[in-house]
């Protein structure tokens, strides 16, 4: 089948490559100029595991193809998918332009019929926006169906998440057009969900909010571990073992961050409040993921002796999750400027993000590796539960530091292990954690 793929975002590269890999002829387009002339040289724009062997592989296939030319791409495909982005605005609502100006594009590019497919996430009642436009705009009185067919990829794993997702979900006006957009897809045989526009459209915003849900709800549960002296790592571990719950995104921390779940929970409160629903549980999630880094300094203060000011601290992991170079809504840019803004001195390091990261904070001091960051630190924090982080010399970690203050974000380190190791060594939930005592 012959695709275009609007957007050359996390979502639209790799809904292109994917699609090539299996044997599809696609063009990808951007308006980036930049962006594309990086891709047809081969390099890639964001950092995705396996992306650049895909997108390498396809090219040379000739199955693959990059244009900032719209009309061409359009013109000369059966299916067009819409992947650009929709970034919260200060009201919270998604900046629905970029979905705007790629439906008018395609209307004048109509020159038969087309299934126009909606990959970005889009509040309830897009697609019924996105058909006005292009039946206002469109040139020739051509025939075209608009779907919704929502991604559920995660950064870092995204080509597996693509490739394997636990569900298809195809929002289609009427089943011929569903079973078009089905027999893409078919080859990966993978459960399939087949409803109307609406309902597709929705199912992402409430799956996103209700995983939104679970890491406040992980994460209140271990402040009051930390307060009552009982273990977090357990509690999520008992929690997670009853089938009806499951353990995935119970695992508390400085709070979720990146593209997804912060615009997409605010944007569910928005859709709600103008039906006149008031999602108080959603607008609590939220309060309790924007407290989370600031319960986390307020604990980091109170050990440096209640102040910043003049203390050199390490910052360990700056991309938002693990295996990206992702720095949208990541807890390590909220907490390095809380801690410039308080006059602390700050080094950091990260395994791929730090080019991200030097646009944002030009002025710190970036290092080589992990001990190039604790090399005089007087605290340490692990904001990013990158591999490499778990693996490290603790031993030659705190002889390097002025004072091996161990503040762990993510907890990935044994707290036991490292107060025996002799670090002031604090985490999320976990603070009082002991070795249980058995009785035989």
């Amino acid at each position: 089948m012959n695709i275009c793929v609007v957007g050359t975002g996390y979502v639209g590269l790799v809904t292109g490559s994917v699609f090539s890999d299996l044997g599809n002829e696609v063009i990808c387009v951007d308006n980036n100029a930049e962006k594309i002339a990086m891709l047809e040289r081969g390099e890639m724009p964001i950092y995705e595991p396996g992306l650049e062997e895909m997108v390498k592989r396809n090219r040379e296939d000739h199955r693959l193809f990059f244009t900032t030319d719209l009309t061409y791409a359009v013109e000369r495909s059966d299916v067009v998918f819409i992947c650009v982005g929709t970034p919260p605005t200060e009201t919270g609502d998604p900046d629905m332009r970029a979905i705007q100006e790629v439906a008018r594009g395609i209307a004048r590019a109509l020159n038969r019929y087309k299934v126009i497919v909606n990959k970005s996430t889009v509040p309830v009642g897009t697609g019924d926006m996105v058909r006005e436009i292009i039946e206002t705009n469109r040139v020739r009185n051509v025939d075209f169906d608009v779907v919704s067919n929502p991604e559920f990829l995660r950064e870092g794993s995204a080509i597996k998440d693509t490739l394997e997702p636990d569900r298809i979900v195809i929002g289609a006006p009427n089943h011929v057009v569903a079973m078009k957009i089905l027999e893409l897809y078919a080859p990966l045989e993978r459960p399939m969900i087949i409803t109307d526009v609406a309902s597709a459209e929705m199912i992402k915003y409430a799956s996103n909010a209700f995983l939104a849900t679970k890491i406040s709800f992980a994460n209140t549960i271990a402040n009051i571990c930390d307060q009552v002296g009982a273990d977090v790592a357990q509690v999520v571990k008992g929690m997670g073992l009853d089938s009806r719950i499951g353990p995935a995104f119970l695992n508390p921390g400085l709070g979720y961050g990146g593209s997804c779940f912060p615009k997409d929970t605010a944007a569910l409160v928005r859709t709600a409040e103008k039906v006149g629903v008031d999602f108080k549980i959603l607008r609590a999630v939220m309060d309790v993921n924007a407290e989370q880094p600031i319960r986390f300094l307020d604990r980091l203060r109170a050990a440096l002796d209640g102040s910043f000011d003049g203390k050199t601290i390490g910052i360990l992991g700056l991309a938002f999750k693990p295996n990206t170079d992702d720095m949208r809504d990541a807890k390590s840019v909220e907490i390095i400027a809380r801690l410039l803004a308080e006059n602390a001195e700050v080094k950091a390091y990260d395994p791929i993000a730090m080019d991200n990261a030097r646009r944002i904070f030009p002025q710190i001091c970036y290092g080589k590796n992990a001990y190039d960051v604790a090399q005089d630190a007087d605290a340490l924090v692990i904001v990013t539960e990158w591999n490499e982080f778990k693996l490290l010399d603790m031993e030659r970690i705190k002889s390097s530091m002025r004072r091996p203050i161990l503040f762990d974000g993510r907890n990935i380190y044994d707290p036991i292990r490292m107060r025996r190791l002799g670090f002031e060594y604090q985490c999320v939930g976990r603070t009082r954690a002991t070795i249980p005592n058995h009785r035989h």
